[in-house]
């Protein structure tokens, strides 16, 4: 008799109320993937174009073309990160409908348990005389009780289900906000490559001017630019941590490196400048508090060490602050390492330079430790891939071929190309 009612009841708590349409967020999502898979094509193709023009004899057509494709190239850059984000931001916004469908689910089912026990009282209440002068089927009476007490392990067992769900779900959207945190940081980071866009339209502009676009005009421009080495050779080389240097104390400790780990010194001046300019981007840090996460106690303990090898006050040396790739901040000087890496490559840092204990904020410790390392990722195969390669293992080590760190590795081969052009001309001159 009250069986179907139960039934019933039982089945129309159990449904998962839908407040989106799956539908079209699979279309939605399927239209930004196909959206950043073309751009991340044209991207790869831009990236191939200024390699190539970059081996073609210095022409006022390839230049421009160059500081085109780069301009584009990093342009595309940012509105391929703008679709991560959104993306991400919107699987968080669906696993979070998906907890509040949850818990007003598990809110039913209470309901519909309270309610299952509350009949099961009055069964209780009833005795079998009872049940039989009232004239019910004496067997239609266990009957419904069995099935009431079925129903009620079923709602046990789907609240539980209820609340495993819940938990694995509030841990992908924890998942999701640190990977929506990774690439707001990138995204922010790449406030920098927006700044070179403004900086090479400047200069495809200004060199149009000059030239009125005429490759006789922009020889001239390159024979005067090689005129220049003194300008260059005095230049300040921005560093993070450390004091900066002229562009030729640079180069002769790129060179030393050079001698002891076959590392191309243009390209150890662009990964000190890349970190510099990332250092200089995320900000400086102080170990206690950006080492301060429970995951960070290896990192805190080799800074403490570090610093007291060399007899520092580890509260006045500066850090980097906690940036996407980690729990941990703490990257050290011009080189930006961080501490338990810095201890693996003391020893050899200090047979190349002399200096015992090695400083990770000595300009000359800092860039032997960077070849070094960029040397055990391949870095002195020599070639551009090889070259591009380590510069993403530098930064991102197994995660390397991840598209999000792409544009470090292109920005880094960008700087060694406009290094290298500046040490001929300082060659030249000699």
């Amino acid at each position: 008799m009250y069986k179907l009612g139960f039934f019933v009841l039982f089945l129309s708590f159990v449904v998962l109320a839908q407040t989106v349409n799956p539908s079209a967020v699979g279309e939605r999502r399927a239209e930004l993937e196909k959206e950043l898979s073309s751009l991340e094509e044209q991207i790869s193709g831009f990236r191939e174009v200024i390699f190539g023009k970059q081996q073609e004899a210095a022409s006022l057509e390839r230049d421009i073309n160059i500081l085109d494709a780069q301009i584009k190239k990093a342009q595309l850059e940012i509105k391929a990160r703008d679709i991560v984000i959104k993306n991400i931001v919107s699987s968080i916004g669906e696993k979070s409908d998906e907890v509040d469908e949850l818990l007003a689910k598990a809110e039913r089912e209470k309901a519909s348990l309270s309610e299952l026990l509350r009949r099961l009282n009055d069964l209780d209440q009833t005795s079998l005389i009872e049940t039989l002068i009232g004239g019910d089927d004496l067997s239609s009476f266990f009957t419904e009780l069995d099935s009431i007490e079925s129903i009620q392990q079923s709602i046990h067992d789907s609240i539980s289900l209820i609340r495993e769900t819940k938990l694995t779900t509030e841990t992908e959207i924890d998942d999701l906000e640190a990977k929506k945190a990774e690439e707001t940081q990138l995204r922010g980071l790449q406030v920098l490559e927006k700044r070179r866009i403004e900086e090479r339209e400047a200069e495809k502009k200004n060199l149009l001017k000059i030239t009125k676009g005429q490759e006789a005009e922009y020889q001239k421009v390159l024979k005067a630019k090689q005129k220049d080495a003194a300008t260059i050779r005095s230049q300040l080389f921005l560093l993070t941590g450390s004091p900066d240097i002229p562009f030729e104390r640079a180069v002769e400790l790129a060179n030393k490196a050079f001698q002891k780990t076959g590392v191309r010194p243009a390209f150890i001046l662009g990964i000190i400048a890349e970190e510099s300019n990332l250092g200089a981007n995320v900000g400086t840090g102080n170990w206690r508090v950006d080492l301060s996460h429970s995951r960070c106690t290896k990192q805190r303990e080799a800074f403490v060490q570090i610093t007291s090898e060399l007899g520092l006050n580890p509260d006045l040396m500066p850090v980097s602050k906690k940036a996407w790739y980690g729990y941990c901040g703490g990257a050290m000087g011009p080189a930006q390492f961080i501490p338990t890496t810095w201890q693996l490559y003391k020893n050899s840092v200090a047979k190349h330079t002399g200096h015992n204990p090695p400083s990770p904020w000595d300009p000359e410790d800092a860039f032997m430790a960077s070849a070094l390392l960029l040397k055990d990722n391949g870095a002195a195969e020599g070639t551009y891939a090889a070259e591009r390669r380590a510069a993403l293992r530098y930064l991102a080590g197994s995660n390397w071929n991840k598209s999000a760190y792409a544009f470090y590795g292109d920005d880094v081969m960008a700087l060694a190309a406009k290094y290298q052009e500046q040490m001929n001309i300082i060659l030249a001159q000699r």
